[in-house]
């Protein structure tokens, strides 16, 4: 009985611990950035080792949009210019990305935001982990 609530405790406290996005968090949405995988809800791992796209996010107001962009060799960037409209509100404490374009919207929960990580769960509850896109360099 005393194992029971002592590994109760200890589990109460890392999930107490989980970090939350605030909204002083949500300015670190702007910039570029680089799928690292998915998380299947099986528990499979679905891994991006080449991106020939990243994502790049401008954030105002809890307002933008998100578009594609191809990285080229000399720094630079192309792109089709289709942007998605992004907005974000906060629902019961956790923030929530939603995204419309002509064709349809949808929506995202966004579970961790640092300076060089971004995770979102989509309504299909699949994980997708992004990072930082560092650009080529010219040597």
């Amino acid at each position: 009985m005393k194992k029971t609530v002592i590994l109760f405790v200890v589990t109460s406290f890392f999930v107490a611990c989980k970090p939350t996005v605030q909204e002083a968090d949500l300015t670190k949405l702007n910039g570029y950035w680089e799928i690292q995988k998915v998380e299947m809800k099986e528990g499979e791992d679905k891994d991006y080792k080449v991106n020939p796209t990243v994502d790049y996010i401008e954030i105002k107001n809890n307002a933008g949009f998100r578009q594609k962009v191809m990285p080229q060799l000399d720094g630079s960037f192309r792109t089709n210019n289709l942007q998605e409209t992004i907005t974000l509100k906060n629902q019961d404490g956790t923030w929530n990305i939603y995204y419309k374009t002509p064709y349809g919207s949808w929506s995202e929960e966004l579970i961790e935001l640092t300076d060089s990580i971004l995770v979102v769960k989509n309504q299909a509850d699949l994980e997708y982990h992004y990072k930082k896109f560092k650009p080529f360099s010219k040597k």
